[in-house]
């Protein structure tokens, strides 16, 4: 297991690729940051679902802190799938079993790998929104309460969420092995259908139940908060459930994928 995930590991970190997104998404936080500390800063109180809900000023900067595991773990997972959809696509899958027949093994390896580059993703991200949202919120005049112990209990929980999307990228990518369908169904889900469906499901009684359990919202909860429950759009599970909740969401996937794409002969 040590050789093949030091193996996984190298391919990761010898591509150009990832450290492109995570430039992007060093990027993308920081602004997404910036905008929403200086809007949820305008007014007193926020408007959801025809209801007013007041904000404190320690859960909007919570909020503000949160908006990377919320908005932008899809960089993560999908450099997690292209760890494997890339092994398709370039055909080089072949070599990597002649190498690793064993393809638990090998897939384990891309899991554990994924995972340390998922801590990168997370911790820049992280600092890359937590920095910006506490620097425009200071020159606003507002507290930034990073010295509250809430609020770094929040920041740590973020980078362990972003970690753990890495590794779901990794297994939905073991199950969809074609890499420009992997990247499409995941941008069409993460940034379009489930945000409609936990807004439509919010709006339900009966929706309540289960808009916690879907992917983002178990990420969201693993951080303790997000845009969407704090607007009262949505409940979040508790951190440790939504962590089971989204590592569930790995395993189930490579698991299928396990069974049925490294099941079949690869030539």
């Amino acid at each position: 297991m040590r050789a093949a995930l030091t193996t996984e590991y190298r391919k990761l970190v010898t591509t150009r690729l990832w450290w492109i997104l995570l430039i992007a998404m060093a990027v993308y936080m920081a602004f997404l940051a910036a905008v929403m500390a200086w809007s949820l800063t305008q007014g007193g109180d926020m408007t959801a679902g025809g209801d007013e809900v007041a904000l404190t000023g320690g859960e909007v900067t919570r909020m503000v802190y949160t908006l990377a595991p919320s908005l932008g773990y899809v960089f993560p997972l999908i450099v997690g799938a292209l760890a494997m959809t890339g092994e398709f696509r370039h055909q080089t899958i072949t070599p990597t079993l002649l190498a690793e027949p064993r393809r638990t093994v090998m897939l384990g390896g891309k899991l554990l790998s994924s995972a340390v580059l998922g801590l990168v993703f997370g911790v820049v991200g992280t600092l890359a929104t937590v920095a910006t949202g506490a620097a425009v919120l200071a020159a606003l005049g507002e507290p930034t309460y990073l010295g509250e112990s809430d609020v770094q209990r929040t920041i740590v929980l973020s980078v362990v969420a972003l970690t753990v999307w890495a590794v779901v990228g990794v297994g939905f990518g073991t199950l969809l092995t074609n890499q420009v369908a992997a990247i499409v169904v995941l941008l069409a889900f993460t940034q379009f259908v489930e945000p409609v469906l936990r807004v439509v499901l919010g709006f339900a009684s009966w929706g309540n139940g289960i808009a916690p359990y879907l992917p983002g919202a178990a990420g969201e909860a693993v951080a303790g908060t997000s845009f969407y429950s704090a607007g009262g759009l949505s409940d979040l599970l508790q951190p440790w459930q939504g962590f089971l909740v989204l590592v569930g969401y790995a395993l189930v996937f490579a698991a299928i994928g396990r069974m049925t794409t490294l099941r079949r002969d690869i030539t």
